[in-house]
Order: structure tokens, then C-alpha cells, then sequence
């Protein structure tokens, strides 16, 4: 049975800083592409964040770059997300999400990924 579960969402001032945490099982981690999703009110599904299946390569949304860096841990099945300068424009539910291959140019896509977590809220107040 497949599990993706995510934490460490919260609200934190504009500037403070938050570590998203995914934690997966029940397929072979090691061979799927992992992202981050956001999804504001309002707003539809935004890729954040993306890590090739050996953790060479990334990829982020032009707004997080230089702010936002994801990892992954194969060895423990797990990928995180760690945020600083955190701004009001990030405020969202955060999503952990596997994509079945390793090649490819469709991780923008979210019908590309097989599971998706349940998400976790990231809030910073106005």
C-alpha cells in the first residue's frame, strides 16, 4: 500500500523560515522523480519544486528560486523542502508528489505523478 505523508507546515512571520518533509512508501523510491505542489485559494496546483531520482537535478518556480531547496534521502525514502524568507505570496497548501519515471520533460504536469500526499498548510500572515 502506497503512503506519501508530508509535515512540518505552519504559520511563520514573512522573513522565518519552515522545512516541509515527505515521507514515502510502498513503491521503489529510488526510480520516481519527486516535487513539491502548492495550491493557494483560488489558484490552481503550482509546481514549486522538483528532484531528479538520484538527487543531481532541481528545477523551481522562477518565485522560490534562491529561497526554497529540495532534497531527497533514497535511503529513507524521504524528500524535503526547506523555505526561507518565507513571504505572504507562499502561503498555500503544500504537496509531496512521486512521478514514475526518471527521463523526461512533463514534471510540470501534475497528471504526470502517480501519488500525491494529503498536504500541509503553509501560512505567513499579511
Amino acid at each position: 500500500q502506497v503512503h506519501v505523508v508530508e509535515s512540518g507546515g505552519g504559520s511563520v512571520q514573512a522573513g522565518e523560515s519552515l522545512r516541509l518533509s515527505c515521507a514515502a512508501s510502498g513503491f521503489t523510491f529510488r526510480i520516481y522523480t519527486m516535487a513539491w505542489f502548492r495550491q493557494a485559494p483560488g489558484k490552481e496546483r503550482e509546481l514549486v519544486a522538483v528532484i531528479s531520482c538520484a538527487g543531481g537535478r532541481s528545477n523551481y518556480v522562477d518565485s522560490v528560486k534562491g529561497r526554497f531547496t529540495i532534497s531527497r534521502d533514497n535511503a529513507k525514502n524521504t524528500v524535503s523542502l526547506q523555505m526561507n524568507d518565507l513571504k505572504q505570496d507562499d502561503t498555500a497548501i503544500y504537496y509531496c508528489a512521486a512521478r514514475p519515471t526518471c527521463t523526461g520533460y512533463d514534471y510540470y504536469d501534475t497528471s504526470a505523478y502517480a501519488y500525491w500526499g494529503q498536504g500541509t498548510q503553509v501560512t505567513v500572515p499579511s
